[in-house]
């Protein structure tokens, strides 16, 4: 029985990751601090995060590879609604990449809470909505 429930458990976290990869572009996850803990996918070469290890990348980057080429009120504006711990579903966000061209994201993420109803981080996903020429093989 505990093999079967084990099986199906592991059925249904696969189901769960392969439509999460299928919705986004990237998942991710953050703990207390706002520190990623997590990340699926791109995100950090799509967000212009280049930086190894993970742990210690945050949204309030202030490395000048974080800080280029973002709209600070928009940047101001997803700080404060994760600082009152605040779900956001489809917030755009843009930035302008140093050849000129306009990037633009959307992101959903939600605050964790332990069942104690402490806060423990927030987790995610995106998708960025730029339109680009079709690859051509």
């Amino acid at each position: 029985m505990v093999l079967e429930r084990t099986a199906e458990l592991r059925e249904s976290e696969a189901r769960f990751r392969s439509l999460t990869e299928l919705a986004s572009d990237w998942y991710w996850e953050q703990d207390v601090n706002g520190h990623f803990t997590r990340v699926s996918g791109p995100v950090l070469e799509m967000l212009g995060l280049r930086v190894e290890p993970l742990a210690g990348v945050t949204i309030d980057d202030t490395s000048p590879e974080a800080e280029a080429g973002w709209d600070e009120q928009e940047r101001k504006t997803l700080r404060n609604t994760i600082a009152e711990r605040q779900p956001f579903l489809d917030f755009v966000f843009n930035r302008t990449e140093s050849d000129g061209s306009l990037r633009q994201f959307r992101v959903s993420g939600e605050p964790i809470f332990t069942s104690g109803a402490r806060f423990v981080g927030y987790r995610g996903i995106g998708v960025e909505m730029t339109l680009r020429p079709p690859h051509v093989a």
